[in-house]
């Protein structure tokens, strides 16, 4: 994945972080990653459950090896 691409999304999400603020609970997130980035209710629970379980040291150990080998959704479709 391109370094412009993974830049870009890190921004949108910040600022969707920051609108809902870091005392948010996850119903309020879930509900903002619907509204504000086309997630649906399934796919944003388990967005948040992933970064969440998991945090950025693996995720973006994950990120290199799927963008490497071309992996956009992968198994879950999400």
């Amino acid at each position: 994945m391109p370094g412009l691409i993974t830049e870009s999304l890190v921004a949108e999400y910040e600022a969707l972080s920051a609108r809902v603020g870091n005392d948010a609970t996850d119903v309020r997130i879930v509900a903002a990653l619907v509204q504000d980035a086309d997630w649906t209710e399934l796919g944003a629970q388990e967005v948040l459950h992933i970064a969440r379980k998991y945090g950025t040291s693996i995720l973006r150990n994950a990120l290199a090896p799927a963008s490497a080998m071309q992996i956009e959704d992968g198994e879950a479709g999400l």
